[in-house]
């Protein structure tokens, strides 16, 4: 039985909050499709990441210190990895040549989807490490192993030619060879075909499972409880769309990022695993987190990197 400190009105708000907004953009600012301009996108940004602080103001005053800088922990482990999925949408929107006018109806129902998603591996995932406790230790583990992985230069390229699901639904599904507007689904020649779009969604959310498997486990090392994980994690990519628009000129520079996600992964999944011996105060995991990341973040900008070596013209004689 999964139990959470938060009472019934604080889901609804934060349901309401989610609903409203999601409606608004999509319904009101994104009616038109448009690629967002980096003013549109910061705005956005800043809005997301308001009404994050706000919520965690009101865990603070409602619920105390401790459950709000869990909160506070949790949202920037889940915006940093979150950060790490903007590189993969570069690599899904130029495989399918993504026109950028559509590029953000595609990221909006990818990560509406990822609500649904991320919200059921959270509650399978609390509820099994408060029947089974040693699961805190597999899931360690995996983080452990995950952050070694990264930090070795072993982590995976994404491929979406290899995608399971994308070989599924061109298989099944009728395509069309166009993309026709904003539709996923469009009439053409009297058939009803999925467009491209369709495509982009199903690479997108199939790919965003394998971002939850990492994530949601992160900030299980700071919180067993299901909404304080659900809402930090919501939070987080519900401002990545924004993100992605604000930041797809720089991304690149980041070259940094992620030593320090690696670096994050293995600092919480050592917390999870040595958590019946060592506690470590939530504060001092915020401190580490943000500390890891400033750092990449400075080395990202202070350390140039290397030229390139021309290639060889021909060898000598």
């Amino acid at each position: 039985m999964v139990h959470s400190v938060f009472p019934t009105w604080m889901w609804v708000v934060f349901a309401l909050t989610v609903i409203s907004m999601l409606v608004l953009d999509l319904g009101v600012f994104q009616r038109k499709a448009h690629a967002p301009s980096a003013r549109e996108a910061g705005v956005w940004v800043a809005v997301w990441v308001a009404l994050a602080l706000l919520f965690n103001l009101g865990i603070y005053f409602k619920l105390g210190e401790k459950t709000a800088l869990e909160f506070l922990t949790g949202y920037v482990i889940e915006e940093a990895l979150s950060v790490d999925n903007l590189f993969v949408f570069f690599i899904i929107f130029g495989y399918f040549a993504v026109p950028g006018h559509l590029q953000h109806r595609a990221l909006f129902w990818g990560i509406v989807g990822a609500v649904v998603i991320r919200g059921a591996f959270i509650f399978v995932g609390t509820s099994l490490m408060n029947a089974f406790h040693w699961m805190i230790y597999l899931f360690g583990g995996f983080l452990i192993f995950t952050g070694i992985k990264i930090l070795f230069g072993s982590d995976s390229k994404v491929d979406p030619e290899k995608n399971p699901a994308l070989r599924l639904a061109r298989k099944l599904v009728p395509l069309s060879k166009d993309y026709v507007g904003q539709k996923f689904f469009a009439r053409v020649d009297g058939r009803l075909l999925a467009t491209p779009l369709f495509l982009v969604l199903v690479v997108i959310e199939t790919t965003d499972i394998v971002f939850a498997v990492d994530s949601i486990p992160a900030v299980m090392a700071v919180t067993t409880d299901p909404l304080v994980i659900f809402t930090s994690n919501i939070f987080a990519i519900l401002g990545l769309r924004s993100m992605y628009f604000l930041l797809s000129r720089v991304i690149d520079k980041f070259r940094y990022l992620k030593v320090g996600l690696g670096v994050v992964l293995a600092f919480v999944g050592t917390k999870m695993v040595i958590a019946d011996w060592v506690h470590i105060p939530v504060q001092a995991s915020l401190g580490v987190v943000v500390g890891v990341l400033l750092l990449a973040a400075l080395a990202s900008a202070w350390i140039k990197p290397k030229p390139e070596q021309p290639a060889p013209t021909g060898s000598e004689s």
